[in-house]
């Protein structure tokens, strides 16, 4: 009996008029991976900066929890709302060479936030960083994984490790350089930007002739994928289970430091490195996700880090400072793990809206955490900060909509980027 016959994207490479087919990468290519997940790492470390500030914006400009938010929230709704938009282009029509470019609004918006002096110029430049944001994350996701050699998990765990590596180190770098120094410090990390433009632009030069528009060929579904009703209430289980998982990581990046200062007195500095650690956890956490997921199914680790994480988030409120410390690193590590198994989770339900799929939740991501800083901000005006922490420790309950997850084909591994 001849099995079904299922449309691989080198397939769909052969059927696009080119008069040189560049043949898949037959293992990872750790090279690119390397280069790509490096990236990853000067594009957040500059994007961490926004939140590391804060408190310096705060004190230097007079503003409240609500304001902060907002701050946030011009940030990731800049990159939540054109993430998407950007990957569906892309689908059509790959922009190796957008990368670099898009790292120019981060280059912009940084120098704009060293001399802002009016609230709205601030939030213009956290903005023009969200832009630069909108721009990297689809394509170069879609690079990790044309990368991947097949390892999906792996690959988004390479690639995501860079980014929270980075998130990490900006805190560290704030503390050390923008409190001392003060906000037109900030300029210097522009600099950053410009060597991640010129490896963007290399990276690009290895992607432009491994990646083409989609042929016209049809695709045929898999004898046991999920039908699409199944698909499309996946899809939407996936995005709230990412809505609570970055809803609480909002509370931790946004306000973890005013936590600490208003109720253990610790310095600024002392807390952006508690920071630091959270962040730290983080990272290790989505290293250890993807190739967990490759090996054991990615069901079973976004059940595990967004449920399983319900009884540290419940006692941190009541924790002391060294608890507090212990069990941030404990909710980073296990929260962090879901991002590289969702993401490839919800690549494999829509195969081939790569791009779209990618931009859709890192997007959601950065929405979900903008939407989060700002309504938490509010809720930290009225109620108090630490009031934030005791009603998000319920967040993680909604781990438990991941039994409704339909099973994947075994050998789903089977299609990668395009």
């Amino acid at each position: 009996m001849n099995k079904p016959v299922v449309v691989t994207d080198e397939m769909q490479v052969a059927s696009v008029s080119t008069p040189v087919a560049v043949p898949a990468v037959a293992g990872p290519a750790y090279l690119v991976l390397g280069g790509i997940s490096l990236s990853h790492f000067l594009n957040d470390t500059m994007q961490s900066l926004i939140p590391s500030v804060y408190p310096i914006l705060k004190q230097n400009y007079a503003l409240d929890f609500a304001q902060i938010g907002l701050i946030t929230l011009a940030f990731q709704l800049t990159a939540s709302l054109l993430q998407p938009v950007i990957g569906h282009f892309t689908d059509k029509k790959p922009l190796p060479f957008s990368l670099a470019i898009g790292m120019g609004f981060t280059f912009f918006g940084l120098l704009l936030l060293s001399i802002a002096h009016v609230y709205a110029v601030i939030l213009v430049a956290a903005a023009l960083v969200g832009l630069g944001s909108a721009v990297f994350h689809p394509e170069s996701a879609r690079i990790a994984r044309l990368a991947s050699g097949g390892r999906y998990g792996l690959a988004q765990s390479v690639f995501q490790v860079g980014g929270n590596a980075g998130s990490a180190l900006g805190p560290v770098l704030a503390a050390l350089i923008v409190v001392p120094f003060g906000q037109p410090s900030i300029a210097w990390f522009s600099s950053i930007a410009f060597v991640a433009i010129v490896l963007l632009w290399q990276i690009g030069r290895w992607y432009q002739p491994r990646i083409v528009p989609r042929g016209s060929a049809a695709v045929t579904r898999h004898p046991d994928a999920p039908t699409p009703r199944r698909v499309a209430l996946a899809i939407g289980i996936l995005i709230v289970l990412v809505f609570s998982k970055f809803i609480y990581l909002s509370s931790l990046t946004s306000y973890y430091t005013f936590y600490l200062i208003e109720k253990f007195g610790v310095s600024t500095q002392g807390a952006q490195l508690y920071l630091f650690v959270f962040l730290g956890a983080n990272a290790i956490g989505t290293f250890f996700g993807g190739p967990i997921g490759d090996r054991i199914g990615r069901r079973y680790v976004i059940w595990f880090s967004i449920l399983g994480v319900l009884p540290f988030t419940l006692l941190l409120p009541f924790a002391g400072l060294l608890g507090t410390a212990l069990l941030s690193v404990v909710i980073g590590f296990i929260l962090s793990s879901a991002m590289p198994a969702i993401l490839v989770y919800a690549q494999e339900l829509v195969p081939h809206r790569f791009g779209m799929i990618s931009g859709l939740f890192f997007g959601f991501a950065f929405g979900a955490g903008g939407i989060g800083a700002a309504l938490l901000g509010e809720v930290a005006d009225r109620m108090g900060i630490e009031f934030v922490y005791q009603a998000c420790a319920l967040l993680p309950a909604i781990g438990l909509l991941a039994v409704f997850l339909p099973k994947m084909p075994g050998n789903s591994r089977a299609a990668p980027a395009r």
